[in-house]
């Protein structure tokens, strides 16, 4: 079991920031904490790197002595990530790296995770023989858990995390993660959206997200078909908060449903495609 430790921990729910090492103040951002049970912890990273790439959240969850980190992101964010979970992990403190698919704003800091800690990296099966251009030969022996297309349970502390079927959206083979202790729903790419500024404030009602929400999945998710097929089996889970990699999440179960009601009814990708596409340049550069 690795250990670590979380400072000043809140009421569950409770919009708080956390109290790192004081010598790292100037240097730490602050997590902001989705859940808390005492002994289970969620905690989400919004704004730890600005500038011209694209908005990024990551989380991590602790649970009785082990840590899972999603969808961590590339090298520009390793830094701050790093000195944001030192405020809540010893050095080691680290079991697993979870990448919902092989985008570089998801896990392209593979080799660094790989380097400075001894987690396993926990990889959809179709991109496990690509992450290793992330990295160098022979690092990934015995470090990774490959994914099955139908996904699996994977066992955190005294818990567990759902790792839910996702393909095509937006990737081939793509994961989403279902903490169902907090039943927060971490959604990777689905539901993404990019407003000006992401402020901690969660979403209560889809009007305040939908323009800067859907031209991202008109484009990126691959076709209503599959969105129908996820949003159906997610109606299943008792899903109280939508977390998404990009962007402001939704809390309460009604957004939620009111998002999945969206999201099955959607005409993307494919769906929009034409032949005015598919047609030899015109334009010179």
């Amino acid at each position: 079991m690795s250990g670590f430790r979380v400072a000043s921990v809140g009421r569950v729910g409770e919009d708080r920031r956390f109290n790192p090492n004081p010598v790292m103040m100037d240097e730490v951002k602050m997590a902001l904490e989705l859940y808390n049970d005492g002994t289970h912890h969620c905690l989400l990273f919004q704004n730890l790197v600005t500038g011209e790439a694209v908005q990024a959240n990551q989380v991590i969850i602790l649970d009785q002595g082990q840590a899972a980190l999603l969808d961590p992101g590339g090298e520009m964010t390793f830094g701050p990530l790093r000195r944001a979970l030192s405020a809540y992990l010893e050095p080691e403190g680290l079991d697993y790296v979870l990448a919902s698919h092989q985008d570089p704003d998801i896990i392209s800091s593979l080799d660094l995770w790989l380097t400075e800690t001894s987690c396993k990296i926990v990889i959809p099966a179709v991109w496990e023989r690509f992450i290793p251009h992330f990295t160098h030969a022979g690092r990934l022996e015995d470090r990774v858990i490959s994914v099955p297309d139908q996904g699996l349970i994977l066992s955190l502390g005294d818990g567990e995390l759902s790792l839910l079927p996702a393909h095509f959206l937006h990737a081939e083979g793509n994961f989403s993660f279902y903490d169902p202790t907090s039943r927060i729903l971490f959604s990777g790419d689905i539901g993404a959206n990019f407003p000006h500024s992401v402020l901690p404030q969660p979403v209560s009602t889809l009007a305040e997200i939908l323009p800067v929400m859907a031209p991202f999945h008109h484009r990126y998710m691959a076709s209503g078909k599959v969105c129908r097929y996820w949003a159906e089996m997610v109606r299943e889970l008792e899903v109280e908060t939508l977390v998404p990699q990009h962007g402001r999440y939704l809390q309460g179960r009604q957004v939620v449903d009111e998002f999945l009601d969206w999201l099955a009814g959607l005409e993307c990708g494919i769906d929009l495609v034409g032949p005015n596409l598919y047609r030899l340049p015109r334009l010179e550069a």
